[in-house]
């Protein structure tokens, strides 16, 4: 396997916050066994109205036969998430720092906007939700497109203690409906629309329907608010959105609502387990489920997981290419990097408009130096040219990511050869919404890199591999990925559904988190993710994983992207049916 490892360069361990395997090994050692110790150091980092006891920082049950499932943390501590990402960095002289470099979908389409400037436009705009009667614990549904007004918006809501619920920008109006009407939100704050490439998205359309929905399941919203972001630009010249909206008069615009609101407005102190946000994901059976996050420990989390997984220092460039719509938008484009101060690029088009560069373009207009990506994009850039890539420079960088599935080693290859000139690490990170952060992954400063490879649990995270019967596999082998106890940032329950939670995650191996993917642990130790569980074929008795076959397909030198399903047989019981899209061939 030596042949396959790629060792962090002297260069990136020099600055790196854990520049040595036997350092990574000490602090995992001290975050499984002085927990109290280990976070308590952590959250003096951050700041706190009241600080919760140093010792029992954690008390959790996983398993239903001895009561309720549930999990705490930081018991009788109170702060806000939006005073620590924003308040707190401007006390400490961090005011005139960019926090966003907002890149439209249009090239010439930018803003930038500093710490300062964010808290104020934070604290107008938590005026006016003030004086729309939204009180503590309510929900607040945000479906907007990616644009800085998204931010604040989600700001806002954490720092007067409302939950916010964001809907994915490209989601239908039932979506946005059925969502709304399980958390039972109180007010949408939304867009006129947005732009996707050359697609016009028209989220009013989709608004409109979703409130009409609302109204016949008897759910009245208090409010509207609506950003005018294409109607202002020059691109809504060529549109022809409507201003008028046909839902009553609960609709307000953003930039009327914000002439003349004060710029102060007190954070509302929260307990350690007050809500903060609702993140729908897919369900097993069809209805999605609301993932809970609670304030003090996904704040913690969000905060280390930035810091050492994508090892970050003052100076540094980030661009993380994920959606808010999703956990990865949530947690790496806007609460963990502004916990760390940073500066961050965040982009509304996509990466084929106006042709294949625009992300490496973008990486050399910012002087980008951590880039982190989902392997979908990878695979499908992979498709065009590398001219496309290696016609720009892309100095800056010195660390690359990958999120959201396991990259094949085709894409990891070409990723680390082509994107980052065969010097820039690749962070693999395996995490899910429910997870709230990452929690399998390399470090950039110690880890040796095999392509494909998730590597080693992060701080506080002890995984374990189950067979199907619920027994440990230790060393080399194949089984269920579990977590035997709570880190910081892992979910608090499904909303309104304590007993889907505990089902879902809980019931198949008592005393465990079930993560619902399989893994392998090689003989050096390393995870590697095999797929969702079910996503698992029995082929003529033979345990297949998609992800698997994926990945052996996508090694021939013309595919790009391939996604495998099962189909009835009649004498295998299952067998694969395999969709491949090639790349651009010259016939």
């Amino acid at each position: 396997m030596a042949q396959h490892l790629f060792p962090p360069s002297g260069e990136v361990s020099g600055n790196a916050w854990i520049s040595s395997m036997e350092q990574y090994r000490e602090m995992y050692r001290r975050s499984l066994d002085d927990p109290d110790r280990f976070w308590g150091d952590i959250s003096n980092e951050l700041f706190w109205k009241v600080k919760g006891s140093p010792k029992n920082l954690c008390s959790y049950n996983f398993d239903s036969g001895q009561g309720g499932i549930f999990v705490k943390w930081f018991s009788g501590a109170r702060t806000n998430i939006a005073y620590n990402a924003l308040d707190r960095n401007v006390e400490k002289g961090h005011g005139g720092r960019t926090a966003f470099l907002w890149e439209g979908n249009e090239v010439n389409d930018t803003r930038r906007i500093t710490y300062k400037e964010l808290l104020d436009e934070v604290c107008k705009f938590a005026n006016v939700l003030k004086e729309k009667g939204v009180k503590k614990g309510e929900r607040v549904a945000i479906y907007m497109p990616m644009i800085l007004e998204l931010v604040v918006a989600m700001m806002a809501c954490v720092r007067l203690g409302l939950v916010h619920s964001i809907v994915f920008g490209g989601y239908s109006a039932e979506s946005l409906a059925e969502r709304i009407l399980d958390a039972k939100s109180t007010l949408l704050i939304t867009a006129d629309g947005g732009y996707r490439g050359q697609k016009l998205v028209n989220l009013k359309t989709i608004a409109e329907k979703a409130i009409d929905i609302c109204n016949k399941n008897g759910h009245k919203l208090k409010a509207v608010i609506v950003v005018k972001h294409v109607g202002n630009s020059e691109v809504g010249k060529k549109t022809n959105l409507q201003d008028k909206w046909n839902v009553g008069d609960i609709v307000s615009f953003w930039h009327e609502e914000m002439k003349g609101k004060s710029n102060k407005c007190d954070p509302e102190w929260m307990d350690a387990e007050d809500p903060l946000f609702i993140l729908y994901t897919s369900g097993s059976t069809g209805k999605p489920k609301g993932i809970l996050h609670t304030t003090a420990g996904y704040m913690v989390y969000a905060y280390t997981t930035f810091k050492y997984v994508f090892d970050y220092h003052e100076n540094d460039i980030y661009f993380c290419t994920a959606d808010i719509g999703w956990i990865t938008g949530h947690t790496y484009v806007a609460y963990g990097p502004l916990l760390n101060a940073a500066t961050s690029v965040m982009f509304e088009g996509v990466p084929f408009y106006p042709d294949a560069s625009r992300f490496w373009n973008i990486i050399d207009k910012y002087r980008v130096s951590i880039f982190y990506t989902a392997p979908t994009a990878i695979r499908a850039l992979m498709r065009f040219s590398d001219d496309f890539v290696t016609k720009t420079k892309r100095e800056s960088l010195r660390l690359l990511g990958s999120v959201g599935e396991p990259i094949n080693p085709e894409a990891w290859l070409w990723y680390h050869r082509v994107v980052g000139n065969g010097k820039c690490p690749i962070v693999d990170t395996f995490w899910q919404t429910e997870t709230g952060g990452i929690v399998i992954t390399p470090l950039p400063g110690c880890t040796p890199l095999k392509p494909g490879a998730a590597t080693f649990p992060f701080f506080g995270v002890s995984a374990k591999l189950l067979s199907e019967e619920g027994k440990e596999i230790y060393g080399e082998g194949e089984g269920y990925l579990v977590f035997d106890r709570p880190w910081p940032g892992m979910m608090r329950s499904v909303y309104g559904s304590q007993e889907r939670y505990e089902t879902t995650y809980f019931k198949k191996f008592p005393g465990y988190y079930c993560t619902g993917d399989g893994a392998r642990r090689d003989s050096d130790g390393y995870l590697w993710l095999t797929g969702r569980v079910d996503d698992m074929l029995n082929v003529s008795g033979h345990l297949l994983s998609t992800a698997a076959v994926e990945s052996a397909l996508i090694t021939h030198t013309d595919v790009a992207e391939t996604a495998v399903v099962s189909t009835p047989h009649p004498v295998k019981g299952e067998c694969l049916y395999c969709f491949i899209t090639l790349k651009e061939v010259r016939w």
